[in-house]
């Protein structure tokens, strides 16, 4: 059993699978990084100074609080700032996967395009002759 275990576990798509999935979580967080340091604060400058990860709409009278953290400290808030954060994030990382697969499609098309033709029916059927005649 653990024999199998080993050869499941490292087989070629498993671990292209685990490398995906850890370069994935590191994209994930210079998306996180360049959309909450870069991008929101640009945003947030250009409409008047307003921070998105501070709006929220107050579910119970008991919120009095003026920031999120201490907003849900109190209670239940609706934070649509943060879900236009993470909206955004998706939006980059969905475009960025875009254009490299679109990359890659192109490099597959160019190798596609660069195989050299099928030999013909006259050389399969003499190079099937000539093997046959060297297994003798």
């Amino acid at each position: 059993m653990l024999d199998e275990f080993k050869k499941f576990a490292l087989r070629g798509n498993v671990v292209d699978l685990a490398v995906g999935v850890i370069i994935g979580a590191a994209f994930g967080a210079i998306v996180n990084s360049l959309v909450g340091d870069v991008i929101m604060p640009v945003i947030g400058a250009i409409t008047g100074g307003l921070d998105f990860s501070n709006y929220f709409i107050p579910l119970s009278s008991k919120v009095t609080a003026t920031t999120l953290a201490e907003a849900k400290k109190q209670g239940a808030v609706l934070a649509y700032g943060n879900f236009l954060t993470i909206t955004l994030n998706f939006i980059i990382i969905a475009f960025v996967l875009f254009i490299v697969i679109r990359g890659i499609n192109r490099l597959v098309r160019k190798q596609a395009e660069e195989a050299p033709p099928a030999p013909s029916k006259e050389v399969e059927l003499l190079t099937e002759i000539r093997d046959l005649l060297k297994a003798r």
